[in-house]
């Protein structure tokens, strides 16, 4: 487990590290940003960068609280539907966030890790993105997932695929593919296994995310848009979680 987190992750609106019942490992959908701008008669890129801002704070109020790995969705694979002034916007917002976050996070402890093709961006974004990876890889006090390009029925094909090379290559007796030999061809194979899954904006849906992971997880859907996500918020979505009976489909 993470341990107690820097001064610099403090935050007076959080609960004390160990006072919760904290998942070990949190997803969150971030959805919500065009929406914030548009009610306040702004451009949609304001609202990405707003939302940039809530990913930054839900980062430091993930390690205040002592939470394992945090697991952002910031673009799906089904993102590329978007125009591209949009999906240039979103690049250059993570561009800039790599650039100017990279080394706070390298500094309290943080390891950077990546869900889906992070390649399917222009080359300087893989670049940086590569880099953060490599730089942090050493670090132990939390795990920061972002799944870029990302998409859960993806994810799983591609697990289908690495199990289906292993068998062609004799490494793999199909009649001994389990639950854990799927697992260890998903992209969240080194991850603790999902404990919570929060949604903003108030949709009701998964969107793609995590599907093979979410299945035992607790879900909460906010009707609070992304931008506005804080300390304050994560810290009711914990509380709620710790309420909640985890049977598993037992008594």
């Amino acid at each position: 487990m993470a341990g107690a987190a820097p001064a610099s992750l403090a935050g007076s609106d959080l609960a004390e590290p160990g006072a919760l019942n904290v998942p070990r490992h949190l997803a969150i959908i971030m959805d919500g940003n065009g929406r914030w701008a548009k009610a306040r008669g702004l451009p949609r890129t304001a609202g990405h960068k707003q939302g940039a801002e809530a990913a930054r704070r839900a980062v430091r109020a993930a390690g205040e609280m002592g939470i394992e790995c945090l697991t952002l969705y910031a673009f799906s694979s089904e993102n590329w539907r978007r125009p591209q002034a949009e999906i240039n916007d979103l690049t250059g917002i993570l561009r800039f966030y790599i650039q100017h976050e990279l080394n706070n996070l390298h500094r309290e402890g943080v390891r950077i890790k990546v869900l889906g093709d992070h390649r399917a961006f222009a080359p300087d974004v893989a670049k940086l993105v590569d880099n953060a990876v490599a730089k942090t890889a050493g670090n132990t006090r939390m795990t920061v997932a972002v799944a870029l390009n990302y998409g859960a029925r993806g994810e799983l094909v591609r697990a289908m695929q690495g199990l289906g090379k292993r068998i062609q290559d004799g490494s793999l007796d199909p009649a001994a593919i389990d639950e854990a030999a799927v697992e260890t061809e998903l992209d969240t194979h080194d991850l603790p296994p999902l404990d919570l899954l929060v949604r903003t904006s108030g949709e009701h849906r998964l969107s793609n995310f995590l599907l093979w992971q979410a299945a035992y997880a607790e879900i909460i859907f906010l009707d609070l848009l992304w931008p506005d996500f804080d300390g304050a918020a994560l810290n009711g979505a914990v509380a709620e979680f710790t309420r909640r009976e985890r049977r598993y489909g037992g008594l």
